[in-house]
C-alpha cells in the first residue's frame, strides 16, 4: 500500500535525520564547541567533507551534512559538492549492477562535486539558512556544560528518575532501532527493478548500512540515557526534538506522498524509450525528484547498453534520493539553489560526454 510504504520511507528519514542531529549536537557540546569551529575555518575541509559525505551510499551522509549547512556550520559550496556527490541509495543497485563503471562514476563525481564547490564559494560569500552556529548552543553558564556534570552519574539512576522527555526519547529509539535490525525500514525496489533487487549482494545492499545507523542509533541511545537533565531538555529536546522533528517529518511525507501517486499515473521507462532524442533531458528532469527509485531505469539502460555513460553520469549528478527532503523541510532556498547549480552542470557534464562519444 502506497501511504504505508510512504508512511516508512518518511519515518526511516526522519528518525536518521534526528539521529545524526543528536550525535552533532553532543558532539559540539562535548567539544566545547571546537570541533565545528576548526571547520568552519577550513574552507577546504568543508568542501571535501561535504563531497564525502554525498559519496557515502545512502543517504545518511548527505542528512548530516544538511544539518551542518542549516546551521551554517559549513558553506553553500559544501552543500553543493554534497548534493552533486550523492547518488542515494542508487548506490547500492550501482555497485551490485555495474560495479565498474560505479567505481568511475564515483571518481567523476567526487571531481565534479569538489570543482563545483570552490567555484560555488567563490561566487557565494555568504548564502542564508534559517540557523546559526549559536543554534547548537553551548549553554557555559549552565552545569551541563562542565565535563563532570554534563552527564548524569549513573544511567540507572536517570532511568529510577526518569522524565516525561527522555522517556519518549528512548522509547522513538528503541522503536526506531528494532524496525532497522529487522528490517522493517529497508526500502522495496521492487517495483523499479526486481531483478536489479534480488542481486544487490550483502556488501553493497541496504542491509549492512542499516545494521550500521542501528549502532549509531544504539550509541544516541546511552547518550541519552546518561545525559544530565538540563543537556537533555536544553539542548536535545529544545534545540533538536522540538524545532526539527515535525516539519522534517511532514514536509518528508507530503513531498513522498505526491511523487508515489504522481509516478503510479506517468510510466517513466516508457516515456524515455518513446523519445530517445530527449533522453539527456529527461535524465536531468528525472533527476530532480527528491526521491529514490526513479533513477533506478537509468542504471539498468545503461547495463543493458541502451543508454551511453553521459545519460546516467547527467542523471547522478542532478538526482541525491531522499537527502533533498530535509533540506527542503529546513531551507527551501538552498534547495532550489543546489539544485538549479546541479542541473546547470548536470546538462554541461551530460552534453559534453555525448559530444565526445562516452
Amino acid at each position: 500500500m502506497i501511504f504505508l510504504e510512504v508512511l516508512k520511507n518518511a519515518f526511516l528519514i526522519t528518525g536518521l535525520v534526528m539521529v545524526m542531529m543528536l550525535l552533532i549536537e553532543y558532539f559540539n557540546v562535548h567539544s566545547h564547541g571546537r570541533t565545528f569551529q576548526r571547520l568552519e575555518r577550513s574552507h577546504f575541509g568543508q568542501i571535501l567533507l561535504g563531497a564525502l559525505l554525498g559519496l557515502v551510499p545512502g543517504c545518511v551522509g548527505g542528512f548530516a551534512l544538511v544539518s551542518l549547512f542549516t546551521h551554517r556550520i559549513v558553506s553553500f559550496g559544501a552543500l553543493t559538492a554534497m548534493m552533486i556527490a550523492t547518488t542515494g541509495d542508487e548506490a547500492f543497485v550501482l555497485f551490485a549492477v555495474i560495479p565498474r563503471t560505479a567505481l568511475l562514476l564515483y571518481a567523476v563525481l567526487l571531481a565534479l562535486a569538489l570543482a563545483a564547490g570552490f567555484t560555488v564559494d567563490r561566487f557565494v560569500k555568504h548564502f542564508p539558512s534559517p540557523f546559526t552556529p549559536q543554534h547548537f548552543a553551548l549553554h557555559e553558564h549552565q552545569d551541563c556544560f562542565h565535563e563532570e556534570n554534563r552527564f548524569g552519574k549513573n544511567i540507572i539512576e536517570n532511568l529510577r528518575h526518569l522524565t516525561f522527555q527522555r522517556a519518549l526519547l528512548i522509547f522513538g529509539l528503541l522503536v526506531f532501532i528494532l524496525s532497522m535490525v529487522l528490517g522493517l525500514l529497508e526500502h522495496d525496489h521492487a517495483g523499479q527493478d526486481h531483478e536489479a533487487a534480488v542481486h544487490v549482494s550483502f556488501m553493497f545492499s541496504e542491509r549492512w548500512l542499516n545494521l550500521l545507523f542501528a549502532g549509531l542509533s544504539t550509541l544516541a541511545l546511552v547518550l541519552i540515557a546518561a545525559a544530565h537533565e538540563h543537556f537533555l531538555e536544553g539542548h536535545l529536546w529544545e534545540h533538536i526534538i522540538k524545532k526539527h522533528f515535525l516539519k522534517i517529518f511532514a514536509w518528508t511525507f507530503g513531498a513522498l506522498l505526491l511523487i508515489q501517486y504522481g509516478l503510479q499515473y506517468f510510466d517513466v521507462q516508457q516515456w524515455i524509450s518513446e523519445n530517445p532524442l530527449l533522453m539527456l533531458c529527461a535524465a536531468v528532469l528525472i533527476g530532480i525528484i527528491p526521491q529514490s527509485g526513479p533513477h533506478i531505469i537509468f542504471i539498468t539502460l545503461f547495463a543493458s547498453g541502451q543508454i551511453p555513460f553521459s545519460v546516467l553520469l547527467a542523471n547522478s549528478i542532478v538526482q541525491d534520493g531522499h537527502t533533498a527532503l530535509p533540506l527542503l523541510a529546513e531551507s527551501k532556498r538552498g534547495f532550489l539553489w543546489s539544485k538549479l547549480v546541479s542541473i546547470i552542470l548536470g546538462l554541461a557534464a551530460g552534453f559534453a560526454g555525448y559530444l565526445f562519444g562516452f
